[in-house]
């Protein structure tokens, strides 16, 4: 399934549903099929957007130091899940430019209609 979000301020951003729903969690603590986000929200969202990745990216980092220091480590310890090869921060990207353009433009964001 393929979620299409669309805003008066920016062309439609079309994403797959996994991704999607990721964004969706991050932005307003759910997944709904259908919604919208008023204008009055973005700035906030746009925000849990930002906090997010910047998690994602601290988490990378963390997780690339401790493979350098996995000589030390004992086989008998657990490795850590796999990470996705694609961060965070590349698939906001486009989420956070349709934002952008709906603050300035004062548009909503609508998604499912």
């Amino acid at each position: 399934m393929l979620f299409k979000f669309k805003s008066k301020a920016a062309a439609d951003l079309i994403m797959l549903e996994a991704d999607a729903r990721r964004l969706l969690q991050i932005m307003i603590g759910d997944d709904p099929v259908k919604g919208i986000l008023p204008v009055q929200t973005l700035p906030d969202v746009l925000a849990k957007i930002d906090v997010a990745v910047q998690q994602d990216e601290a988490m990378r980092l963390a997780r690339s130091q401790n493979a350098q220091q996995a000589e030390t480590r004992t086989s008998e310890e657990e490795p850590e899940p796999a990470l996705p090869a694609i961060r965070l921060a590349q698939r906001a990207a486009p989420m956070q430019q349709m934002i952008q353009r709906s603050i300035r433009e004062e548009s909503d964001i609508v998604w499912g209609v």
